[in-house]
């Protein structure tokens, strides 16, 4: 079953289109879209064809930055009912919290994690991978839009100390560059945004306890149909275990806040088993690294939570049936382009 988001994905979507020179109306035909998504911004529609469509869009206009474009006019206003919540909340932190908590209302592909350590706050978003197919697109839509509403709380001035993409530097940063700053950084190991904890602890001076009441209702009210599946809430979290090589199911269970058993029970309804999930997840994240290039071999292994690059291959040999090696090479050999270079850590 695919995964589901709101149209209001596609604000402003048909004028960037028509900016570049595209047809925004043949784009959509393309991948499966009906053209009233671009009207009411509360349908539901496949994340998997939003993100085709925006992918198209930026090969279509050979704009690699169709994404960024589409972010930079965005307003809260467009979140829909979690806009009233987070514009209720106290603090920031508590903002980006209650976006964090009610993300599956916009988009049940997405995952927000919010970590915090010696005065470091780390943002960091991700899409729940499914099919091949890049999501440059997306990432960056969907950090832009993070961005725009942090700038909504903290005000104008207000800049992260890094913007985080896990994908190569466009062919021209120049936009990226005008919107966050000088402070990008490509080819990290997470999509998201940098700042300081003190950020966070920022007063929200339009926050009101009732009307937060109020709002929280009303949304988990209407969101009580839309529960996150139990495949889905696991790998939510083997996202951001997976780098760490702790991803037991002890460990995920702890995260979702329940025993092992239950994981296990769930999974089971469901038709799958935690290994099978751990494996499907880091198959997917496999392809798309290896065939990427970007990274050795031995950071694959690492980010795919194996303790030595002879165990991923191991690994890689027995799902794949061919040597993770000579599958880059031939894929850098047959397809690789040239790379421009950009910001790395």
């Amino acid at each position: 079953m695919s995964n589901l988001v709101r149209s209001a994905s596609l604000t402003n979507y048909s004028e960037i289109a028509r900016a570049v020179g595209i047809n925004p109306l043949a784009l959509l035909a393309e991948v499966d879209l009906n053209p009233g998504c671009l009207h009411d911004p509360d349908m539901r529609i496949p994340s998997q064809a939003v993100r085709d469509l925006l992918e198209n869009s930026a090969i279509a206009s050979g704009m690699d930055n169709f994404g960024l474009r589409m972010a930079e006019t965005r307003q809260l206003s467009n979140l829909g009912a979690v806009a009233l919540v987070a514009r209720e909340e106290p603090t920031v932190r508590r903002v980006v919290r209650a976006m964090m908590r009610y993300s599956h209302v916009l988009n049940e592909s997405l995952f927000v994690e919010l970590e915090e350590a010696n005065g470091i706050a780390v943002m960091r978003e991700e899409f729940l991978v499914g099919q091949s197919g890049s999501s440059r697109q997306s990432t960056e839509l969907l950090v832009g839009v993070m961005f725009r509403n942090l700038k909504f709380f903290l005000g104008p001035a207000w800049n992260p100390l890094r913007v985080c993409f896990s994908h190569s530097p466009p062919r021209d940063p120049s936009l990226h560059f005008r919107i966050f700053g000088y402070g990008v950084y490509f080819g990290q190991d997470f999509n998201g945004l940098v700042c300081t904890t003190s950020d966070l602890d920022a007063p929200n001076p339009m926050a009101d306890a009732v009307m937060a009441r109020y709002a929280r209702q009303v949304l988990e009210a209407s969101a009580g149909s839309a529960r996150t599946s139990a495949v889905d809430s696991v790998r939510n979290i083997l996202l951001v275990l997976l780098p760490s090589g702790q991803c037991s199911i002890e460990q995920v269970a702890q995260q979702l806040g329940v025993d092992r058993q239950t994981v296990h029970r769930r999974l089971v309804r469901e038709g799958t088993a935690f290994r099978e999930v751990v494996n499907a997840i880091r198959r997917e994240l496999a392809a798309h690294y290896i065939d990427d290039g970007t990274r050795p071999l031995s950071q694959v292994a690492e980010l795919l939570g194996f303790s030595a690059l002879s165990a991923f291959s191991r690994w890689y040999k027995q799902q794949f049936g061919e040597v993770a090696g000579l599958r880059r090479r031939m894929h850098d050999g047959a397809e690789r382009p040239d790379r421009p270079e950009g910001h790395k850590r």
